[in-house]
């Protein structure tokens, strides 16, 4: 067995590397060198394109993206609001990218690393778009749990069908069901174990106690029919709230050292420090891949989402989602970001991980922020489980028909996992996780491109039934 294990984790290590890791190397100026992996070649180029495509959206239509979000319209008999999808996919991008991932990012690149990040919203924000427009666009009713579904398993399907499929269920849409599932199972052991460490470095509470917790809510929510909306409607606003207004009263408290702050990310950003000691690439990567991980824009996930709002224009749902990648990223990781930023760099030198943001809460708000985190870090984490639940309905639905039996036997298998993770932490398992959101993005990525042009049309119709323009 001990053969077969270490065979499955070599193959685990390499798909992952082949996706995560540098698939080339581009020199740059002082030695450094910018490794380009196969999911940065993909999304930063489609990020161009669908910017482009879409005349610059995220510049141009970002008040229209805030008036469509205040437009005060409920969940419909026929399914949920669009606002009601937006909060669901960003409970899923809220999550641990926005605490873990951003201090991974400057631990690893440096303050620089933020200014990548922020760029990699702006483009993102335009694919976001795009996915979610078309998730609308070819959304079918749910028979199970009323309203709509749908999402890239289903445009995907649409795609091949148009083009003369004669397989039942197109293979490119049934690897992008699959590597979904396998990318929240694997999402569902970090978030177990994300939360058991906080509370047992927060509180001393054994892992045991934290974890079976955590499963018995969530069970709770997620094996009732129609609980994960009314939760997360109640839950996200409140998270999201909290950790921006404490970030508002630390930037406030250090008001000034915002200035001297900024010019280090932007120094940093463009290697003024790093380039004499060849880090730039570093900085660069660090954070267009957490960027991009963070916001998951262009892996499909959010349209899952997307797909089961009942909104008056398809476009509509995408601008909502493209906001989305704003609130994740522009506001929520800079939260995490400015938070350590503006703690002296001797404090935390040669910190990494949540030791560096718990050093930096500690300074700025004495034992308080250490247990503010560990409670912040449980609420992202526990949306982050529900949310990806209510992802997996549409996948589950595209491989196994509509029955209860299989909706029922996921949610169980993720509560397992959950509970395995906050147990122990088994790295082959988290690697499949980043291997399923990878191979979803390339699946996804293989039709969004060819399919542009519909997304592109429906912002067209839209500003112009709609905007007048």
């Amino acid at each position: 067995m001990d053969a077969v294990s270490q065979a499955a984790a070599g193959a685990v290590h390499f798909v992952y590397n082949l996706l995560w890791g540098d698939l080339f190397a581009i020199p740059l100026p002082g030695g450094s060198e910018l490794g380009i992996s196969l999911l940065v070649l993909i999304l930063i180029p489609a990020g161009v394109y669908f910017t482009v495509r879409t005349r610059f959206l995220p510049f141009r239509l970002f008040p229209e993206m805030v008036r469509v979000t205040l437009e005060n319209k409920g969940a419909s008999t026929d399914g949920i609001s669009g606002v009601q999808a937006l909060i669901v996919s960003t409970a899923t991008r809220v999550g641990m990218g926005n605490l873990v991932g951003v201090v991974a990012a400057i631990s690893a690149g440096g303050a620089g690393a933020v200014f990548w990040m922020w760029l990699i919203a702006l483009l993102g924000s335009s694919t976001a778009y795009a996915e979610a427009t078309l998730a609308q666009l070819y959304k079918e009713k749910d028979p199970l749990y009323g309203g709509y579904r749908g999402g890239p398993a289903y445009y995907i399907h649409s795609f091949f069908k148009k083009r003369g499929s004669r397989r039942k269920k197109p293979i490119i849409a049934v690897l992008f069901a699959i590597s979904g599932l396998l990318c929240w199972c694997g999402i569902s052991q970090v978030v177990g174990n994300s939360v058991s460490s906080a509370f047992e470095n927060a509180f001393r509470i054994p892992p045991i106690y934290t974890t079976v917790a955590l499963v018995a809510m969530a069970a709770v929510i997620v094996l009732r029919k129609n609980a994960t909306v009314k939760v997360l409607d109640i839950m996200v606003p409140i998270m999201a709230g909290l950790y921006f207004a404490i970030t508002i009263f630390i930037i406030v408290k250090n008001a000034g050292l915002l200035p001297s702050v900024f010019q280090r990310i932007f120094a940093e950003a463009f290697g003024l420090r790093q380039a004499a000691a060849g880090g730039i690439g570093a900085v660069i990567m660090n954070g267009a891949k957490r960027g991009l991980f963070s916001n998951e824009a262009g892996s499909g996930s959010a349209p899952c989402a997307a797909a089961a709002a009942d909104i008056s224009h398809p476009a509509k749902e995408g601008l909502l989602q493209a906001l989305g990648v704003f609130i994740d990223t522009l506001v929520i990781c800079s939260c995490t970001a400015m938070i350590m930023l503006l703690t002296p760099e001797s404090l935390t030198a040669g910190l990494e991980g949540m030791d560096l943001l718990q050093t930096s809460m500690q300074f700025h708000l004495g034992e308080f922020g250490v247990i503010f985190i560990a409670v912040i870090l449980w609420l992202f984490s526990f949306s982050t489980f529900i949310g990806i639940l209510f992802y997996a309905r549409s996948n589950i639905a595209y491989l196994f028909g509509d029955n209860w039996a299989s909706q029922t036997a996921y949610k169980v298998l993720d509560l397992v996992m959950l509970f395995i993770g906050g147990l122990a932490a088994y790295t082959v398992v988290w690697d499949l996780g980043d291997i399923g959101i990878g191979l979803m993005t390339i699946f996804n990525m293989i039709v969004l491109i060819p399919m542009a042009s519909e997304a592109v049309d429906a912002l067209r119709k839209y500003e112009k039934e709609e905007m007048g323009r």
